[in-house]
């Protein structure tokens, strides 16, 4: 049932609900209303999206290059959260929506606890590059986003509209086979490193870049060998050596359980290597992208179908979530109709934006198709 756990306000996931500026000066890009949006803001938000360890991984760079298509993509994406931000912010403020301190330490503990310790939690906030900060300034908005659509209309799913759901999509309920594994990750991504050793130092040449980033992968796979070795001496001792030793952090905690997962939850070299052992073997050291493993399988399950009782909780979770994402989208589109914007810079109106895009593409007939707006441009009033 893990594909309908999906979260209340997936599609605003990296809004971060600071206020715009009201205000006016030469770097203003975008004004909503009275609500003025600057280049700082932009770029800021912008860097936030184009640092993200996903496009490293995937060879993707959105700084060195700010004319190519996937960066003119991110930008007419940054553009559009903007405003939606901004026309958000507006009508929280109108509404007098806030979050009290005692909600959001409720909230930030009900989080805590399911990595176990604080001291876990931000760890796994450091991993990801996450200040404390920025945290708690993302709960707190959290928390207004979810009054604001309570504030529109309450969302009540029943167990008649669950089990028709659960009829209609009785596929969706089936599970494949599954194995439950634990490991060990040695994190090593040659496009990271390479990133990383760039922003070091500006003037490396590619050779010595090449050079540095073998050695530093060589590093990180000997550590894992040394790990593979200790736990294949003593099994017994596995979670103990991946609560100390892996990097990742989500997992760490837990000894490196990743629980249960079907084949094509994860990637493939490591999904081979687990769906081929028996329970409780050790693998040797696995390359994937994100670095180097040491899996530990645990247990092993076969294909089956979640019952609708199984199921119910989930469902009415999903569908009331579904609803209000639909509330959301529906009053931003209310509120971008009844808003005066501006793009005082052209270079930050979307229309101009998508006619760069497909310039940039027009030599790529392939990325051409693939390439369609994500949002609407917003009306320019």
């Amino acid at each position: 049932m893990n594909k309908l756990k999906v979260a209340l306000f997936s599609f605003l996931a990296i809004f971060v609900f600071t206020g715009c500026s009201i205000h006016k000066n030469a770097e203003d890009i975008i004004k909503i209303n009275d609500t003025v949006i600057t280049k700082t803001e932009f770029n800021k938000a912008y860097d936030t999206v184009a640092s993200n360890n996903m496009f490293t991984q995937m060879g993707i760079d959105l700084k060195s290059d700010p004319n190519n298509v996937f960066a003119l993509m991110m930008k007419e994406k940054v553009v559009s959260e903007l405003v939606v931000k901004a026309l958000l912010n507006d009508e929280m403020d109108k509404r007098k929506i806030s979050a009290t301190k005692e909600e959001i330490e409720n909230a930030e503990k009900d989080i805590v606890s399911k990595f176990g310790s604080k001291e876990q939690f931000n760890q796994i906030l450091k991993t990801n590059g996450v200040t404390y900060e920025q945290f708690k300034k993302d709960l707190e908005d959290e928390i207004k986003l979810k009054k604001f659509v309570d504030s529109i209309a309450m969302v009540s799913v029943g167990e008649k509209e669950a089990k028709k759901y659960y009829d209609e999509n009785i596929d969706k309920f089936k599970y494949p086979k599954r194995v439950r594994a634990s490991h060990i990750l040695i994190a090593a991504n040659p496009e990271q490193i390479k990133a990383k050793l760039k922003e070091q130092n500006k003037e490396i040449t590619d050779e010595d870049l090449e050079s540095k980033t073998n050695e530093q992968m060589e590093l990180a796979k000997k550590t894992a060998q040394s790990l593979q070795a200790k736990v294949k001496a003593a099994p017994s001792t596995f979670a103990k050596v991946a609560k100390e030793n892996s990097q990742d952090a989500a997992t760490a905690i837990r000894g490196g359980d990743l629980g249960f997962f079907a084949k094509d939850e994860m990637v493939e070299a490591f999904a081979n290597k687990a769906f081929s052992m028996k329970p409780n073997t050790i693998s040797e050291v696995i390359q994937t992208p994100y670095g180097y493993h040491i899996i530990l399988v645990t247990d092993r399950s076969e294909a089956g179908q979640l019952s609708f009782e199984e199921s119910k909780k989930d469902i009415i979770s999903y569908l009331e979530s579904q609803d209000k994402v639909d509330i959301l989208k529906n009053k931003i589109e209310a509120l971008r109709k009844e808003a005066k914007i501006e793009y005082l810079d052209e270079n930050y109106n979307p229309e101009n934006i998508q006619k760069q895009i497909k310039e940039a593409s027009s030599d790529n007939p392939e990325l051409q198709k693939a390439i369609s707006p994500e949002t609407p441009a917003v009306e320019n009033k």
